[in-house]
């Protein structure tokens, strides 16, 4: 799709550099710290929401509902062109984005706390939306980022540090949260997340900044229609949009509300955030790991095709859990099986989107390609919680491994054409 070589922060080697080399690299730790600041705002309205809600007595449809508020994730694609063409007169072509973004998120979860499920869900929602909006800028500012520094053979790693960081972050986010709610109320919780989260403009500060070869574009026309004539003016375009869809639909839905599910079995807040969480963010950066170096051998329709049966096999093991009740051995394994799983199909999916973009417009191209992926993850809620609510936990988990069939089949048909992006762009 795209032509242009990426541009990094060094030359390429004459010798091919070992794993362990790159991901120790600043670059790759700089990539990690700013993922975690990707991930920390989005558990806020995702898991710790889930969790208020239920709390307050909000039934799973209208749980279901409300994750509607994340829709600002699947439409950042409309104002990232703006982020290529006018770069903010500090900190470089990315990282200014970044910086403002991260003082943003930190008064709306400030404004967040002062609010009451059991009042009304509108100040609710317009600061959960408020809150998503300026954490979607912020990953975009910060997955172009990526894009620009990873040279083609650090695309698996590369995504593999994204993930240590982001994971890990969420899951100190949502357990934080779930913890001090259980014990101190919802308040101070939030409170203390707003204060974190302007925290992390220092490590956007240390960041380094990539060598661009090229300048921005220099109308917001060109930063869009030329992107867009790059994604869409080949004849396999459509068909890689549809992979970029249906690759990660499976797992999406098998995880849209988990929060819920869990407490439906009976594992409590304390009991989510401290035993839960802790497994599906351990397990998940061993999966980014394992993925990402995984990756290096494999290439990506390797990749694509191992984890991505992975990912779909595991959700049986909370078709299992639905069925036992509430089973530490059970859910231990269940978690960390399917977020080890979860994780390295992720590194691929990331992997596809970064070398499906031009790094003249990544912010604009890796927004629009990651909204396309997690379209089933923000627009299957509703659907989610009526079929939990009216066929209950085991059905739903069928459903959620069935869903994941046609973007296998679809990998393998499209397995030349995966091929070719592994070879390093002229």
């Amino acid at each position: 799709m795209s032509t242009v070589a990426a541009s990094s922060t060094q030359a390429p080697a004459a010798a091919k550099p070992k794993w362990r080399d790159i991901l120790a690299s600043p670059k790759m730790v700089a990539i990690m710290v700013l993922g975690a600041a990707s991930g920390f705002p989005n558990q806020i309205t995702e898991s710790a929401l889930q969790a208020w809600l239920k709390d307050s007595g909000a039934s799973l449809t209208d749980i279901g509902l409300a994750s509607y508020v994340a829709l600002p994730y699947l439409l950042k694609f409309l104002w990232a062109p703006a982020i290529d063409r006018y770069p903010l007169p500090f900190l470089g072509r990315r990282r200014g984005w970044v910086v403002l973004m991260q003082l943003c998120l930190a008064l709306a979860i400030g404004l967040f706390a002062l609010q009451s499920p059991e009042v009304s869900l509108t100040p609710i929602a317009v600061c959960a939306v408020a809150i998503v909006f300026f954490s979607a800028t912020q990953d975009i500012a910060i997955d172009a980022y990526r894009t620009d520094v990873a040279q083609p053979n650090e695309r698996g790693l590369a995504a593999a540090a994204n993930n240590l960081g982001y994971r890990t972050s969420a899951w100190i986010a949502a357990a934080f949260a779930l913890v001090v709610a259980d014990y101190f109320g919802w308040k101070p919780a939030f409170l203390i997340l707003a204060a974190v989260m302007a925290a992390f403009c220092f490590g956007t500060l240390l960041a380094p900044e990539p060598h661009y070869e090229h300048q921005p574009p220099r109308t917001l026309k060109e930063s869009l229609v030329v992107p867009l004539r790059e994604l869409l003016g080949t004849p396999s375009a459509i068909a890689f949009i549809f992979l970029v869809i249906l690759f990660k639909v499976g797992d999406a839905f098998a995880l849209r509300l988990f929060t819920p599910f869990m407490m439906d079995v009976g594992f409590t807040k304390t009991e989510i955030a401290l035993v839960l969480k802790a497994l599906f963010t351990a397990s998940a950066v061993v999966g980014a790991i394992l993925g990402g170096v995984a990756m290096v051998r494999l290439g990506l329709l390797k990749s694509m095709l191992i984890f991505g049966a992975l990912q779909a096999a595991s959700n049986f093991l909370y078709y299992a859990l639905a069925l036992t009740g509430k089973s530490y051995p059970l859910m231990i394994v269940a978690v960390s099986i399917d977020n080890v799983a979860g994780a390295m199909g992720n590194i691929a999916s990331v992997a596809l989107i970064m070398a499906l973009c031009d790094v003249r417009y990544s912010a604009f191209q890796y927004a629009l390609l990651s909204a396309i992926a997690m379209t089933p993850r923000y627009l299957l809620g509703g659907p989610a919680g009526y079929l939990a609510d009216h066929s209950g936990w085991p059905t739903y988990y069928v459903v959620s491994v069935l869903l994941a069939m046609p973007g296998l089949l679809l990998v393998w048909l499209m397995r030349e054409k995966i091929k070719l992006l592994d070879q390093p762009r002229a």
